[in-house]
């Protein structure tokens, strides 16, 4: 018997996880669930492969979990494999109390999220496929669509999720194939285990990868010169204790009702509306304004290490920044005035990066103590690297050249580009009139259901979820942001069930 056309979720990676636990807990199972996805790591995505286990989440557990209303989904996973295995190894960060996993653990629980999710699928009458193959086009077939894979096969299936994750860091040097240059640092157990104790390494970028690559080489015990080197040289803020805070200004709930009332929002509205959150939370936005001067003009170490000494700061105004502009983002992002959208990209969106993107403090402390001992030096106004034609690289910064025996790039996956996996596939969409690219990257999609948009029309039938979606939406990355849009997604899709007979509505176009 074949499987009925169903949902075809292309690409297996934590967004598409967060999207099967939405699918098996929804009001209805669909027909079918096809995920094709050719990854050795299926559930996992780049970011949490097996690897060293000196590679903690960044986030708190209530923020990694995939399910929507289920918070403590994940910190209870994590309690009832210790006390299944006996573990007693404690996560715990001692200066904010919050546990921080490790990266290769928290792919172990997408896994088994993911196992469980298409299990209560199956068990309610849901037919499962997993396909390890690529697609590489999706055809409209009348009222259905075919994905074509890699190798030729078809499947026809009634809607299709691209979940195609992230793609590989930029080489903006042009250091390909050059002897001593790391192109992609992950899994960092592999790939940066040929590097010597004493090797000069320079990693490109001062974000959150980078901050991964000098924690992999503090645990294998590295004791040569480490440089971050990067244009801007902003180090990720360093997380603080968490706080209890119900947002009451800036809501997702009131953007989406201006949205549904054709309303906008300027920047400056927005900006009062931030500053009624921290007025009312005990804050100001003077404090948060201090904070974000600090980003462009206080050096990274200076600022690393007075961040680590405002962990248990009792101002809450950085911490409410932090939940809201995630939680928010995609919200009010499509009521900007153009205008005020370009500006934010252009001026903002490294210092929101920083300041919304924050490492754990226990990661801060190592790389402070890794300064304070003369290994690792924070170095702005980067300009270019070379290989040298006898080995090494040649690095040019503001401050000089420096010899460099290992180059790490450290610079992470632009959120707005189309990965290049998934390249064929999103031509093809395009070529079609399925999709279109959006100016900013990735495609054009419509806020309330992630379907793609084309002549100003959102799909019913093709949906995006994660970074294809982030010219459109602006955040799109981190847990949260994903299983709020996978929320989203599997409504719109049940919504075009017929509940009386359990069936697909034939009058839904095929697009």
């Amino acid at each position: 018997m074949s499987t009925p056309p169903g949902i075809g979720i292309i690409g297996g990676g934590a967004s598409a996880v967060c999207l099967l636990d939405s699918l098996s807990r929804g009001p209805r199972a669909p027909e079918a669930v096809t995920v094709f996805d050719p990854s050795p790591h299926l559930w996992r995505g780049r970011a949490y492969q097996p690897d060293s286990s000196a590679l903690r989440v960044n986030a708190p557990p209530e923020d990694m979990t995939v399910r929507a209303d289920g918070p403590e989904h994940f910190i209870g996973w994590l309690s009832a494999r210790q006390a299944v295995l006996g573990d007693t190894t404690d996560h715990t960060d001692p200066l904010s109390g919050i546990p921080f996993p490790p990266r290769s653990l928290y792919g172990d629980y997408l896994e088994q999220s993911a196992r469980g999710a298409l299990g209560r699928l199956a068990s309610r009458g849901c037919r499962i496929r997993l396909v390890r193959e690529a697609v590489t086009d999706l055809v409209p077939d009348g009222g259905t669509l075919t994905a074509v894979t890699s190798t030729g096969d078809r499947y026809a299936l009634a809607h299709a999720v691209l979940c195609v994750g992230t793609g590989v860091p930029a080489d903006p040097h042009g250091l390909a194939g050059a002897p001593g240059f790391v192109a992609d640092p992950y899994p960092v157990a592999r790939r940066l285990d040929g590097i010597g104790a004493q090797d000069r390494v320079v990693v490109v970028g001062s974000g959150l990868t980078a901050v991964d690559v000098v924690l992999s080489l503090a645990a294998g015990g590295h004791q040569g010169s480490v440089v971050l080197a990067s244009r801007r040289g902003v180090l990720p803020s360093v997380r603080q204790q968490p706080l209890e805070h119900a947002l009451r200004h800036f809501t997702a709930e009131r953007f989406r009702s201006m949205a549904a009332r054709g309303e906008t929002c300027t920047l400056g509205q927005a900006v009062a509306l931030m500053e009624a959150e921290l007025t009312d939370a005990g804050s100001s936005m003077a404090a948060v304004d201090r904070e974000i001067s600090a980003v462009a003009a206080e050096k990274p170490l200076d600022r690393l290490r007075r961040q680590l000494g405002s962990v248990r700061d009792r101002d809450p105004g950085l911490r409410i920044l932090q939940r809201a502009v995630p939680d928010t983002g995609p919200d009010i992002w499509t009521l900007l005035p153009e205008a005020d959208r370009v500006a934010v990209l252009r001026r903002h969106y490294r210092t929101i990066m920083s300041l919304c993107c924050p490492m754990p403090p226990s990661s801060a402390e190592i790389l402070l103590g890794r300064a304070e001992k003369g290994l690792l030096e924070f170095s702005g106004g980067l300009e270019r690297i070379t290989a040298r034609p006898g080995g090494g690289f040649d690095v040019c910064a503001t401050g000089g050249t420096r010899r460099a025996d290992v180059v790490v790039n450290a610079v992470n996956p632009p959120a707005h580009r189309v990965p290049p996996a998934a390249d064929p596939l999103v031509s093809s969409l395009i070529r079609r009139g399925l999709a279109t690219a959006h100016p900013r990257g990735g495609l054009h999609v419509d806020r309330a259901t992630s379907g793609l948009v084309t002549d100003g029309v959102p799909s019913r039938r093709i949906h995006a979820l994660g970074d294809l979606a982030a010219g459109s939406l602006f955040f799109t990355f981190g847990v949260p942001s994903l299983v709020d849009r996978a929320v989203d997604i599997a409504g719109a899709v049940l919504r075009q069930e017929d509940p009386a007979a359990g069936r697909r509505t034939g009058s839904v176009p095929a697009v």
